[in-house]
């Protein structure tokens, strides 16, 4: 049987709210520095919360011209900033790659939601005449970030969106992943995106109970684990990795961040909200992304788990991480990130890998921030990394997501040997 090829990321970018490159990101995240502060948007007077993770010192004006805005959904904005530092992260020569064989793959959970939104109120304060942007469609539909980006570039491989709710992204790099393996591209821009914090995303969430309403003290609202923890917060942006053929990276000299060891998507079966209470489609995900990539449960030195900060999540999760690890548990370290970030949902995958990947290729465990009292109905004996980044040597990371309808999906990143 021939050999799969062997799959690495060589570049990375990111928008996100706690910087808009990947390194402001990475060095404000390791720091500990929360991006939640009340809503900038709209006004959020009866809303029952009043706060979210917003990108900060963010102007479209800077990254593109004004017809360029006015064709694209937020969505689409962030998905084009973070491909461009990732591909110039790359170092790949545009001018001389086969660009048939480079593809996109790019998740998104919502797509054009705020221009979906834009539009309808237009319309529901006019006299019923359907005055509507002729880019309406093109601004709404899921897959036009990918799109979009393959116009830019001139890429003509593979090219299409992923969507599994806030597993979308992890589902891009895995379904990336396996398309190199397969001979079918060579370089392939995957990630995800997301620009949910607006009145629908924010009310939709809200009448879900879904949200962190702690508006007193937003900086400290996403506390994964913790006993006071009351919900999510939404954050947005956008995260990019250039998955590219082992070999094809080598003959050109890149550098290389990490291999893309594994992957393993399953399905819950159970809730369209609510996670498995014992995570049983968790564990399936991550037996069969470290089965994929011939590796065992005490080979993962570092877990970047969904952790979102909800009461049933959290738990459910760190259920099925105690009993998938068992006594490796309490060696391997745990970082919930989302307590920085907030929750980007469909482009939470995309962040949180880049997190992995960084965390292997600098060995430093970001840290858990908020979490003071780790909820007493948590397994017992999990080594959560709270308040201060950790140095450790890492070889292997894991990152899980789950998203609404059951979905998981967990990757595996591994040193390059």
């Amino acid at each position: 049987m021939k050999q799969p090829r062997r799959v690495v990321v060589t570049g990375l970018g990111a928008l996100t709210p706690l910087g808009n490159t990947v390194t402001d990101f990475w060095n404000n995240l390791i720091e500990g520095k929360s991006g939640a502060a009340a809503i900038t948007r709209f006004d959020t007077t009866k809303f029952k919360t009043k706060f979210a993770c917003e990108l900060k010192g963010y102007d479209p004006l800077n990254y593109f011209e004004k017809a360029e805005i006015r064709k694209m959904d937020p969505f689409t904005h962030y998905a084009m900033i973070t491909t461009a530092e990732a591909l110039k992260d790359s170092a790949l020569d545009l001018d001389k790659v086969d660009k048939t064989r480079v593809g996109v793959i790019w998740g998104s959970g919502n797509g054009g939601f705020q221009t979906f939104q834009q539009e309808v109120m237009e319309f529901a304060k006019g006299d019923g005449t359907p005055r509507i942007n002729p880019y309406f469609i093109p601004k709404v539909i899921v897959d036009i970030a990918s799109g979009w980006i393959s116009i830019k570039y001139g890429f003509m491989g593979l090219n299409f969106t992923t969507v599994s709710a806030c597993a979308t992204s992890t589902t891009a790099l895995i379904d990336a992943m396996n398309y190199i393996r397969w001979g079918k591209a060579d370089v392939i821009v995957a990630g995800g995106s997301e620009a949910a914090i607006n009145e629908a995303g924010i009310g939709g969430f809200s009448a879900l109970k879904a949200l962190s309403t702690r508006n007193e003290d937003p900086a400290t609202a996403s506390r994964p684990f913790d006993i006071g923890r009351d919900g999510f917060v939404m954050g947005e942006g956008a995260g990019s990795l250039i998955l590219e053929e082992y070999e094809h990276a080598k003959r050109r000299g890149a550098k290389i961040y990490a291999e893309v060891a594994g992957g393993g998507m399953s399905a819950d079966a159970y809730h369209l909200t609510a996670t498995h209470p014992e995570g049983a489609g968790a564990i399936l995900g991550m037996k069969w992304a470290l089965e994929d990539a011939e590796l065992k449960p005490e080979d993962v030195d570092y877990l970047n788990p969904h952790a979102t900060s909800t009461p049933v999540g959290d738990e459910s999760e760190m259920k099925a991480v105690s009993k998938f690890f068992g006594d490796h548990a309490s060696k391997l370290h745990i970082s919930a990130t989302k307590s920085a970030t907030g929750h980007l949902l469909g482009g939470a995958g995309a962040i949180e890998a880049i997190i992995a990947i960084k965390a292997l290729h600098e060995n430093t465990v970001p840290p858990t921030i908020n979490t003071t009292q780790i909820d007493p109905t948590m397994p017992q004996g999990l080594n959560i990394v709270i308040g201060k980044k950790v140095s450790k040597t890492i070889h292997v990371a894991m990152s899980n997501t789950f998203g609404f309808g059951g979905h998981n999906a967990t990757a595996v990143f591994k040193k390059v040997q």
